[in-house]
């Protein structure tokens, strides 16, 4: 990931470039426009190397699905908002409210 940041930085940092020194030389008639112009390919290849190293960096990554079970457990507000949505779904009324009195009680949620 450590390639990321850094190809992302000089990507960011060339068409960050571009995109405020080509609009205003538009205007002027600046001559540099082809020069400028010519990075153009080195700011989307940094980009590039910078998703590539992303994809990679991620598909090291492993899922702690006890982690994740353990802690949905101990949070059962964050499914709120998908729950209101099959509330919507099925015509229940105020689901919004009704899941508002409920996530938000400071005692914790019941599994059932």
């Amino acid at each position: 990931m450590k390639t990321q940041k850094a190809t992302s930085g000089l990507s960011n940092a060339v068409l960050h470039h571009l995109a405020n020194k080509l609009p205003v030389s538009r205007w002027q008639r600046d001559l540099t426009d082809s020069t400028v112009l010519r990075n153009l390919g080195v700011g989307i290849g940094y980009a590039l190397i910078a998703y590539q190293s992303t994809l990679k960096g991620v598909s090291k990554l492993e899922v702690n699905r006890d982690h994740l079970l353990d802690e949905l457990d101990h949070n059962w507000e964050v499914l709120a908002e998908p729950i209101q949505t099959v509330m919507r779904r099925y015509g229940i009324e105020k689901p919004y409210e009704k899941l508002k009195e409920l996530t938000r009680a400071s005692v914790s949620m019941p599994k059932e």
